[in-house]
């Protein structure tokens, strides 16, 4: 049965492989289960909803691309994503939490019309190369400097912004043991090595940094505080449209560009393209919208389930056996409870480290590209808001190319997506 379906054979692989696939996957990607319960907390979240939300949500979301797209790639809510919902929407913005899951709920929705519809394909490859590996440079950036802060390497400075913070605090010295621990095991090709990380910081703040210990297993926790809390009409409201702009643009540039990524890898892609990309982005866009009802910021697919592919996984029976090792996540309530900020530090930092890679992607020698580009990645992390430094580069971009006299060279998107920013900037306000 799991043969016909899944179409195991004619993939090249078996049950035990794709099985195998789907464990590897889930350890390079479980450390979400401690991290975004405490990105989200620091939002005002109920941190043990959250918790639930992301199991849940993270199963549902790989069982849907296992079972209706048959892709081996795991989902569950993106990094980077969960920092923009946290600490540039709801608290540099003073955006409620339930309005920000709102503006979640509409980018979902909006991101399964432009799949619905096919407009997926116009608006990705509308947006200029460079601005899309900016986006993601930026990002990084942005999780850098949150992981910094909460390891306590930087601190405020009235005079000078930020400054070194003090480095004998056992929190930030066991956060840089973390850290290195993380690339180490990564480099020597561990699996799990950001869940391992985690974990081995986690057990040392037993010792240095006075925690305290309250078990491993547990019924679930109530997922009450946070389901359906989403506020609709508040995300509606004008000066959140761009809320939703910037969610809907990361979102569609992160999952089709995984997709792409992993599908590739996997040798999925037939003359360059997926033959299921619409159902995979479908998929992704469903979570997205549940996420939202459930509690979580954006739902997107991983790029760490190119670790299971490596391990020989080749259709959705791999993200279904992630999905089922989510679900079983749920019971080990307490200990993602006991996860201090500073543990998941590393792992923030180190994700950060790898999205900065894509720089060599830009083309520097065209400064009307490489321009916008550094402004985009510049001021996402010095404005603390990804939206203003999508916003800038956008602008920057068309710009640039209006005043050389390459006017033609832009697609009409991009005027469309600089038209909407302006727009707000100057009758809304930053």
């Amino acid at each position: 049965m799991l043969d016909n379906y899944f179409k195991l054979k004619e993939s090249g692989t078996d049950v035990r492989t794709e099985l195998l696939a789907g464990l590897t996957t889930f350890l390079t990607m479980a450390y979400i289960i401690f991290v975004n319960p405490s990105i989200l907390g620091d939002a005002g979240m109920p941190k043990e909803a959250v918790f639930v939300a992301t199991c849940l949500v993270a199963a549902l979301g790989s069982a849907i691309m296992g079972l209706y797209a048959n892709y081996p790639i795991g989902m569950a809510p993106g990094m980077g994503l969960n920092a923009y919902f946290a600490y540039a929407v709801v608290l540099g913005m003073g955006v409620a939490w339930p309005a920000a899951l709102g503006a979640v709920f509409l980018s979902g929705c909006l991101f399964i019309l432009v799949s619905v519809f096919g407009l997926r394909g116009m608006i990705v490859n509308g947006i200029p190369h460079s601005l899309r590996v900016a986006i993601t440079v930026g990002l990084g950036m942005f999780l850098a400097l949150i992981a910094l802060k909460n390891a306590g390497i930087v601190v405020g400075s009235e005079p000078t912004l930020v400054k070194a913070g003090d480095l004998h605090k056992p929190e930030a010295v066991m956060a840089i043991v973390g850290f290195l621990l993380i690339v180490t095991l990564d480099r020597l090709k561990v699996r799990g090595a950001i869940l391992i990380g985690i974990i081995v910081v986690t057990v040392l703040s037993f010792f240095f940094g006075g925690n305290t210990f309250k078990g491993i297993f547990s019924a679930p926790p109530s997922i009450d505080p946070t389901l359906f809390k989403l506020d609709i009409a508040g995300a509606l409201s004008v000066g959140i449209i761009n809320v939703v702009l910037v969610f809907f643009l990361v979102e569609l540039f992160d999952a089709t560009g995984t997709l792409m990524g992993v599908a590739s890898r996997a040798g999925l892609l037939v003359e360059g393209k997926m033959a299921r990309l619409n159902k995979a982005l479908l998929a992704d866009s469903g979570a997205i919208v549940a996420g939202s009802v459930l509690g979580t910021s954006s739902t997107t697919a991983y790029i760490e389930s190119a670790a299971g592919v490596q391990a020989g996984g080749r259709t959705g029976l791999t993200a279904l056996m992630v999905a089922v090792l989510f679900l079983a996540c749920l019971f080990i309530a307490p200990l993602a409870g006991v996860v201090p900020a500073y543990a998941t530090a590393p792992a923030l930092l180190f994700v950060a480290c790898l999205m900065l890679r894509d720089l060599g992607d830009i083309e520097w020698g065209d400064t009307t590209e490489s321009i916008p580009a550094a402004i985009t990645a510049l001021v996402i992390p010095f404005t603390y808001s990804i939206a203003e430094g999508i916003a800038f580069g956008f602008i920057t971009y068309a710009a640039l190319k209006l005043l050389t006299g390459r006017a033609r060279d832009v697609k009409p998107v991009v005027w469309v997506i600089a038209g909407l920013f302006i727009f707000k900037i100057v009758y809304i306000g930053t």
